[in-house]
């Protein structure tokens, strides 16, 4: 239960809460893991406070936190088809941090069996976000030549694996501890962003995906081929706006100039989750995950997907 904004240590805590219900056009599921994505980190603090309306402006609007799981079918809604109970699922949810969540049927798709439950519980969020960067915001194409940067965590790691399953070339940027696990998700190139600057004496790059937050707009573009993409997801930076200001920014520029300058904001839905599905059944891309954590230590997985440096999704087991 998450009791207002601040630390997780402090506002996330364990607590009876009544059993979720449900209308016809939604699905109670058993939790069986929940992945911690940034955003949950973000909604905790009550950050970027631009963003407060939508998520309550002095105590949270959905007191239980978490917005990704995995687990089984309970009770299907009286519309819903295609789903029965002690089905396996994965997808995205408010109040997901609990034994039972209810979400809408057009947020959920069966979990492929090759995947574990915790595994699962890092993609319908993270793993959908990165999908529709790289194949909506950047339109990557097989010989593309794509620059990530932020490769190693909880979205980076899943556009790397997309944008090579798309046929790109991938260079990927992360901090030195992490190099070799990027090179690992598919990366052809990598390079130390304490060292190395990635937008310094490279030839241009048909996409450049942005999870990071902190370099100037203008720095990337210089990077881009002619008519190349600049996808920003999420942001870092002051408490008031965060990256929200770069993107803006972006948005008022992109009219007036040749490259494609993308703001993503990521929307779940069914059809893209069966395609993100589709490629984790394939063994193209498998949901990088960090430590695990029991229900009780929520608040350390919150903790843990906000710090710097990230290697992929914690997760909380049920």
């Amino acid at each position: 239960m998450q009791s207002g904004f601040g630390a997780p240590a402090d506002v996330l805590a364990l607590a009876e809460v009544a059993r979720p219900t449900i209308g016809p056009s939604e699905v109670l599921v058993r939790v069986r893991a929940v992945g911690i994505a940034k955003g949950t980190w973000l909604t905790t603090l009550g950050l970027p406070y631009i963003a407060r309306p939508s998520y309550g402006i002095r105590r949270p609007k959905h007191p239980v936190a978490g917005h990704q799981f995995a687990g089984t079918v309970v009770d299907p809604g009286a519309g819903v088809g295609g789903l029965s109970v002690g089905d396996a699922v994965l997808g995205a949810g408010h109040g997901a941090l609990a034994e039972l969540v209810a979400a809408p049927v057009d947020t959920i798709v069966r979990m492929p069996a090759n995947l574990t439950y915790a595994q699962a519980s890092a993609a319908p969020v993270s793993g959908l976000a990165a999908l529709q960067a790289v194949r909506d915001g950047a339109k990557v194409e097989s010989g593309h030549r794509v620059l990530v940067v932020g490769a190693s965590g909880g979205v980076g790691s899943f556009v790397v694996q997309i944008a090579k399953a798309f046929g790109a070339e991938v260079t990927g940027v992360a901090s030195t501890r992490n190099l070799a696990l990027v090179r690992d998700l598919g990366a052809s190139q990598v390079l130390d962003y304490t060292r190395d600057d990635p937008t310094a004496g490279r030839p241009g790059y048909d996409a450049i995906i942005d999870m990071a937050g902190n370099r100037p707009v203008a720095r990337l573009r210089k990077a881009l081929a002619p008519d190349g993409a600049l996808v920003l997801v999420g942001g870092s930076g002051g408490r008031w706006t965060m990256g929200f200001q770069r993107t803006i920014g972006a948005m008022l520029l992109a009219p007036f100039v040749r490259h494609r300058l993308v703001g993503l904001i990521s929307t779940p839905n069914q059809p893209d989750l069966a395609a993100l599905a589709d490629l984790m059944a394939s063994g193209k891309v498998t949901p990088l995950l960090d430590a695990s954590y029991p229900l009780v230590r929520a608040g350390k997985a919150v903790e843990a997907a906000g710090k710097g440096g990230a290697r992929g999704t914690p997760v909380v087991l049920l």
